[in-house]
């Protein structure tokens, strides 16, 4: 099998209890675009578990780590030894608490911003040069930061929520088909970088 051009790295936490949670919307996007291209994330590394799909022609790994959210660098890591990827063929899917609910930003490139699931993957691949799409998740009312992006979505906010990570899902074809910069300019929020 020819090595792959991409990999779109979900972040989340593995485990039942985690299922459904904010934090783990990378995972639902990952999830997603396995169920489109007929794929089963049954292959595995010690730190990720992940299928092989063609997207848009092209060689792509579809893949959740199988560490806590806070060593998602170890599947990184791993991921780019076991396939000689360079940072910039990693996309990255992430829970976003400083974007609105529902709203999805492509970046190209950038800190952390606080997420420590990302920051694990840039210390691991020792870039910021890492494209992502961050999935809004809106901010706690009260609750505590922790709570929050551990509790799941209420029944109001599921349509949004659904339309986002079918949204995330596309725009990461988007990335592999057409590049970043086309899947910023049409999913980005005008005025967003």
């Amino acid at each position: 099998m020819a090595a792959p051009d991409w990999l779109a790295l979900g972040l989340g936490n593995p485990g039942e209890e985690y299922e459904g949670t904010r934090h783990n919307i990378g995972f639902e996007v990952i999830d997603l675009l396995a169920e489109r291209y007929g794929v089963k994330l049954t292959q595995r590394l010690p730190s990720l578990v992940y299928g092989r799909a063609l997207v848009a022609g092209t060689e792509t790994i579809l893949g959740k780590p199988r560490t806590f959210m806070n060593l998602s660098g170890a599947a990184a890591r791993e991921a780019a030894r076991q396939w000689r990827l360079s940072p910039q063929q990693f996309i990255v899917i992430l829970d976003d608490v400083a974007l609105p609910l529902g709203r999805i930003r492509v970046r190209k490139r950038g800190s952390d911003g606080g997420h420590k699931g990302l920051r694990s993957v840039i210390e691991a691949l020792g870039s910021q040069e890492i494209p992502r799409v961050r999935v809004g998740i809106g901010q706690p009312r009260g609750d505590g930061m922790v709570d929050y992006v551990l509790g799941r979505f209420s029944r109001s906010e599921w349509p949004l929520v659904a339309e986002a990570i079918e949204r995330a899902a596309d725009a990461v074809e988007t990335i592999i088909r057409d590049g970043v910069e086309v899947a910023m300019n049409r999913f980005n929020p005008r005025g967003a970088g």
